[in-house]
């Protein structure tokens, strides 16, 4: 099943993957603000949270890139 997703991935380029960034970030502001349970929760949560998960998230794809 990952094979069927190797080929159109290859044909993505930097501008590709960076629209794709923003387009899931501005689907995760949209939910944010259109449900108020969401903002809640998001403005309940310590921020440090954010950021290990962040951190947590980038790891494998930060080793691939870098150093392997």
């Amino acid at each position: 099943m990952v094979e069927s997703f190797d080929k159109p991935i290859k044909k993505l380029n930097a501008w590709d993957v960076g629209l794709v960034k923003l387009s899931v970030a501005a689907v995760v502001l949209f939910i944010i603000t259109a449900w108020p349970a969401a903002m809640n929760w998001a403005q309940s949560v310590n921020p440090w949270y954010f950021i290990i998960a962040a951190v947590i998230f980038g790891i494998r794809p930060f080793y691939k890139f870098y150093i392997k």
